[in-house]
């Protein structure tokens, strides 16, 4: 296994693997998104993934039921908010 030191500046070998993906797709979904926001967004849905998977199935739903994208997330995310609000001050 790599050492610390020698590993990329892109692992971090106490890092699961499903976190190493999640954090690669948030950097190239939102690439245009502010580094630090970017890690925000990576820690709280490595505390509940289950919670962003149900939102994301969700606005999955919507959009295929003809609802725009933008529409199916707002209203997904009103219905989330107080689990969400509660994610984010743990």
């Amino acid at each position: 296994m790599f050492s610390r030191d020698s590993s990329p500046a892109w692992y971090d070998a106490r890092m699961s693997l499903q976190s190493f993906i999640l954090k690669q797709y948030a950097r190239w979904k939102l690439r245009d998104v502010p580094e630090a926001q970017r890690e925000q967004m990576t820690a709280l849905v490595s505390r509940d993934p289950e919670l962003f998977k149900k939102i994301g199935e969700e606005i999955e739903r919507r959009k295929k039921g003809g609802e725009s994208e933008m529409k199916a997330s707002m209203d997904v995310m009103k219905k989330y908010r107080s689990e969400l609000a509660n994610l984010m001050q743990k």
